[in-house]
């Protein structure tokens, strides 16, 4: 059969239309039914960029509600290798790196990625976020974010401690209480254009929720005239180190803890560890004479001595065992009350001997020494103390005396506000609150007593005694104008390879004012002072100091607040 060769041209482009239509068919049925759910989610990846929503991690304030950590704004900047082509990459590599401070190649190991992100620098300022987006780079987009700040800078740095680049906390109450502060992400939707340039189109698609504000125990002003008085003696003595604690000795609550040396919370990545550790928790030590309070509690609260009570301190030296004890001046007969006054080794020692061990080890326990206070901050160690059926027979004279025994700063201060609040041992802590962000309390702390320690009327007797101690004896120093205050001056030779070293010495204080009604107790320390290692001479200056600002500034606090009360 004949076919025109119109008609046969026509046949042919009729055959390959009607194939390319079924072969469209076939591939638009294959994308529709089998392909459609990949090709969707490759759809969403390029056109909606999912991003995190940081929550605002919440505030601490002191006690009167000043920020002594807080959330400001800031960028992360973040890259697409793949759409800022080589002109984009050159003009960041000319541009950036004299704004973010790094060096070049940094950049270009960052931009030579092939990825769609890539984070450059994280949690830049808002002006230099401004400054970078001026030079409208493609391919360079930002993510807001938050970031933490220190008002204080050192003010309560071990205190406080720091969060991380993540919002994590690290040290202090930042990691003690981070599930509080931290908050919880939210996640948002960016539309993109056909480009994958951000659209400014967001979808919230999980509302981010705001962390908690913590309110602490401790007051600013207080906090700053402990840290003053310490770094003054601090300079001069070039200790190791140095730890001090500010304690309301009626409730227990912190209201200054300082350490040396310090560092800028502002600035903790170029910190050291030791200059991070906190002492007044972290360090155990032998306390040396502060650890005779426990033996003047044991043996008054006993009945087995009374203040007037005489004791011949053998001029100096007096054998226990096969060890020589000594007295850092020598003495004849004192009284009772005279022993703890001038700090008498051999006095303390003999009265220990009528006593006996059990009772002082009874004492110590009772005092809340060889035990964790339980405070809310990281790093707390227990401290030591042998229990009587280990001790050698030197340890009646090493014990009672403050040797053989390891304890902490803030047990020394827990032990003195015993004293000082008629024999009630508090557990200190230093988080008075914990508040919402619309300022909703949802947690409020309450002062804990632990133990009935010893009787008010021994912790009276003590007290008595410890005035003494600051009036006539080795805490003349600590003497406070116009006010009674007790204290306990301490030195002790610091164990070096085993052996107890003639030339490297811990020196303590503690002590609380007023004495008749106390509203602070302190314990201060220092490891291995320079020109003078005795407490009295190195700490209680400190103690007097602060004492001296702070019973000011409380007295003018509660006249404001009576003032206000009155107002009409």
């Amino acid at each position: 059969m004949y076919f025109p060769k119109k008609s046969l041209r026509f046949i042919c482009l009729f055959i390959i239309c009607l194939s390319l239509f079924v072969v469209f068919a076939v591939k638009l049925i294959l994308i529709q039914v089998f392909s459609s759910s990949y090709l969707t989610k490759i759809a969403d990846k390029q056109q909606n960029h999912v991003i995190r929503l940081d929550p605002k991690r919440g505030t601490i304030y002191d006690r009167k509600m000043r920020p002594l950590a807080v959330d400001v704004a800031a960028y992360s900047l973040y890259a697409d290798p793949r759409m800022m082509g080589k002109a984009g990459v050159a003009k960041a590599m000319e541009s950036l790196p004299s704004i973010l401070g790094v060096n070049r190649g940094f950049l270009t190991q960052r931009l030579s990625r092939d990825k769609n992100f890539v984070w450059l620098v994280r949690k830049l300022t808002v002006e230099k976020a401004d400054e970078i987006k001026k030079l409208k780079i493609k391919g360079l987009s930002f993510v807001k974010e938050s970031k933490r700040r220190y008002p204080g800078q050192y003010l309560a740095a071990h205190v406080v401690g720091f969060a991380g680049m993540d919002d994590n906390g690290l040290e202090g109450v930042e990691l003690k209480y981070n599930n509080f502060l931290a908050g919880k992400p939210g996640v948002a939707q960016m539309l993109r254009d056909a480009r994958q340039q951000d659209l400014l189109i967001e979808q919230i698609l999980v509302h981010p929720q705001d962390g908690f504000d913590l309110v602490l125990t401790i007051d600013e002003n207080i906090q700053y005239f402990a840290e003053e008085a310490l770094q003054k003696v601090f300079i001069k003595h070039r200790p190791q180190s140095a730890s001090l604690i500010v304690l309301n000795p009626q409730t227990g609550e912190v209201l200054a803890l300082v350490n040396r040396p310090t560092y800028d919370l502002n600035e903790f990545g170029q910190s050291q560890e030791s200059q991070r550790k906190n002492h007044v928790v972290a360090d155990m030590y032998e306390p040396g004479s502060v650890f005779k309070i426990v033996t003047a509690s044991a043996a008054l609260e006993r009945g087995v001595f009374q203040e007037t009570d005489k004791i011949f301190c053998e001029n100096g030296e007096y054998r226990v065992a096969n060890h020589i004890l000594h007295d850092h001046q020598r003495h004849g007969t004192l009284t009772f009350r005279e022993v703890i006054e001038q700090s008498s080794n051999i006095g303390v020692t003999k009265i220990a001997q009528k006593l006996g061990g059990e009772p002082v080890y009874d004492y110590a326990l009772r005092l809340g020494f060889s035990k964790k206070t339980g405070i809310d901050i990281p790093g707390e160690v227990a401290g030591s103390l042998k229990p009587t059926r280990l001790w050698s027979k030197t340890s009646i004279g090493a014990v009672p005396i403050g040797h053989e025994v390891g304890v902490t700063t803030i047990q020394l201060a827990c032990a003195i506000s015993a004293i000082a609040n008629n024999g009630v041992l508090m557990q200190p802590f230093m988080i008075k609150e914990i508040r919402d962000q619309k300022g909703e309390v949802i947690e409020a702390f309450s002062p804990k007593i632990v133990r009935q320690a010893i009787t008010p009327e021994t912790a009276g007797r003590v007290k008595d005694i410890l005035i003494g101690v600051i009036e006539r004896g080795t805490g003349k120093l600590g003497k406070i104008k116009d006010v009674f205050a007790a204290g306990k001056t301490g030195t002790a030779q610091k164990i070096i390879n085993g052996q107890y070293s003639h030339n490297q010495f811990f020196a303590t204080f503690i002590g609380f004012a007023p004495a008749e009604s106390p509203k602070i107790a302190m314990a201060i320390v220092f490891d291995d002072p320079r020109g003078s290692h005795f407490g009295g001479t190195v700490c209680a200056p400190i103690f007097k100091e602060i004492a001296e600002n702070v019973l000011k500034y409380l007295k003018a606090e509660d006249t404001i607040d009576q003032r206000t009360k009155n107002a009409p």
